[in-house]
């Protein structure tokens, strides 16, 4: 059988990513974000604007901030005992720190490092959790909405035989797109993933950034990625983050190629990190 290979070079970024950050749509704004575990800080006053309908790549080193970023953007940090969040989040003009987690969930989805299928569930079963887990009964409309999620999780033609099977008998590509599917069932207008590739190997890492680039057209991606080469294929938009901070947030063309922090250079030319 013949080796399949997946082009892993950097995929040149869309005609429309030539507009500035400042003059495209912003879904989410983060205003003087500050959160910590037990009293110690790990953001110090985070501003970012999120634009509508592109991906946005969180890069830095370990322990930067990225994850903490991303888990508060849908207040999954605040279910660590001991951890604090204060600041604004500012979705559709509310501040998600005061919105019902549960409701914000399902506007801000989130997919984490390794696939996390619910172990006692199928295929199908997986998918629809988060329908059944808002009141949805009609079983219709679930098989629906099964099949347009797996389908835009490009999972369909591999499971659609097998929909009873549990979620966890898939491989990890396939389960993690199964956690995406998951997660898109509910429409979410964003959706954030963290470091979603790092348990998998070179053929499911490009399955997923596929899909990342099919989905954009349709909502908002945040990934949090420690690899440089997937934030140069799959993003528009690029923020470096170090020791608590937002370096640099810009066009991720022009930031891995001049960028405009010599601790954002640094970085991407491999002197630390």
């Amino acid at each position: 059988m013949a080796e399949t290979k997946i082009d892993m070079r950097p995929m040149p970024l869309p005609a429309e990513t030539a507009v500035a950050p400042k003059e495209m749509p912003v879904v989410m704004s983060v205003r003087d974000l500050r959160a910590g575990y037990g009293g110690a800080p790990v953001l110090k006053g985070v501003n970012l604007d999120i634009r509508e309908k592109t991906v946005t790549a969180i890069i830095g080193p370990s322990g930067c901030g990225k994850s903490t970023l991303i888990r508060c953007l849908n207040r999954m940090h605040e279910a660590i005992p001991g951890a604090t969040c204060d600041g604004e989040i500012l979705l559709g003009g509310r501040n998600a720190l005061e919105i019902d987690p549960v409701l914000l969930r399902r506007e801000v989805g989130m997919v984490f490092q390794r696939p996390n299928p619910f172990p006692t569930m199928t295929i199908a079963q997986n998918v629809a959790a988060g329908l059944v887990l808002n009141g949805v009964r009609d079983r219709a409309l679930i098989a629906e909405t099964v099949e347009k999620s797996l389908r835009r999780a490009a999972l369909w033609d591999e499971v659609k035989d097998k929909l009873d099977a549990p979620g966890v008998g898939l491989s990890g590509g396939q389960q993690q797109r199964l956690c995406i599917a998951r997660a898109l069932a509910v429409e979410p207008r964003v959706l954030l993933l963290d470091e979603p590739c790092s348990a998998l190997d070179p053929i499911a890492t490009g399955r997923i950034e596929e899909l990342l680039l099919q989905i954009k057209d349709q909502l908002t991606v945040v990934i949090v990625t420690h690899n440089m080469q997937q934030a140069a294929r799959v993003s528009e938009f690029t923020v470096f983050m170090l020791m608590g901070e937002m370096v640099e947030y810009g066009q991720t063309r022009k930031m891995f190629t001049q960028p405009a922090d010599k601790r954002t250079e640094d970085y991407i030319t491999g002197r630390f990190g």
